[in-house]
């Protein structure tokens, strides 16, 4: 089942995200206490799958009020492929429709990562490949 995080479960967060290669920027947008801000916003939630206490699988889901981004989706190595990802997916999707209305979702994955693309591709997603993703940071690496 999958369940709505909290600040408490940050410290488990932060190891997946480690885990699976995401590299969290605690220095920046992934601190504790940026992520506090961004949690009570609103704009943002963290929804998790745990199996026996353990958190397997997360996704950070974040909203303009237009559309939704299905944001930092890790699952644990032992336990990707079978399904945990496409069920984290899905429900951030619950999450955007029912709790806020919005019937827009969007995903940014690096190229090379086949297995995101693959997840995304089996929950519904189309990959537009004529948009360019143009950034700027005040700060490197923020």
């Amino acid at each position: 089942m999958i369940q709505q995080l909290s600040l408490s479960n940050y410290p488990e967060v932060l190891e997946l995200w480690e885990l699976v290669g995401l590299n969290p920027r605690v220095d920046g947008r992934d601190h504790p206490d940026r992520v506090k801000e961004q949690l009570e916003s609103g704009n943002v939630t963290l929804l998790g799958k745990f199996d026996n206490n353990k958190l397997i699988g997360v996704v950070l889901v974040t909203h303009d009020e237009r559309k939704g981004w299905i944001n930092r989706l890790a699952v644990h190595p032992a336990n990707q492929n079978q399904g945990i990802g496409k069920e984290l997916v899905l429900a951030a999707e619950e999450h955007l429709l029912n709790d806020k209305q919005i019937e827009v979702y969007s995903a940014l994955i690096f190229e090379d990562n086949t297995t995101s693309k693959l997840c995304f591709h089996n929950a519904g997603y189309t990959n537009w490949e004529e948009v360019s993703y143009f950034s700027k940071r005040v700060k490197p690496g923020s």
